[in-house]
């Protein structure tokens, strides 16, 4: 089983400083300082209150895995070439859900509510993607 070859990342206004905190080896998420509602994907306004009131925070990096598959088949390059992948939704202690893969075990260790820990994956660009591991 191969690793993931990622594709560049395409960074603008609104996710850059995720992708930096990424680069920096940080999980980098939104807290609207109104409301206090942690969000990712990283946006301009506040998916609660709608206030562009938000702020940065480096996330723990800890989360349990919600919901996952693996995956058997992708014709994409870069992925096919991996497979079988585990594909899943880690729900993050601060409360959002990543889609992710889940790396550092055999996709049949993978469960819902395994603890995970965060990593970072290289890409063919500047700023790696995170993956997780099992804790």
């Amino acid at each position: 089983m191969a690793e993931i070859t990622h594709p560049p990342v395409s960074a603008d206004w609104e996710t850059r400083a995720y992708w930096e905190g990424c680069a920096r080896g940080e999980l980098v998420l939104q807290r609207c300082s109104v409301c206090e509602r942690v969000q990712h994907r990283p946006r301009a306004w506040c998916v609660s209150c709608a206030t562009d009131t938000i702020e940065h925070f480096v996330a723990s990096g800890r989360g349990r895995v919600h919901t996952f598959t693996v995956t058997h088949q992708n014709h994409a390059k870069g992925f096919r070439e991996a497979c079988p992948y585990v594909l899943a939704y880690v729900e993050l202690e601060e409360g959002p859900r990543l889609l992710t893969n889940i790396v550092g075990c055999e996709p049949s260790d993978v469960r819902v509510g395994l603890p995970v820990e965060v990593e970072f994956a290289t890409t063919e660009g500047e700023y790696p993607v995170p993956r997780f591991h099992p804790a």
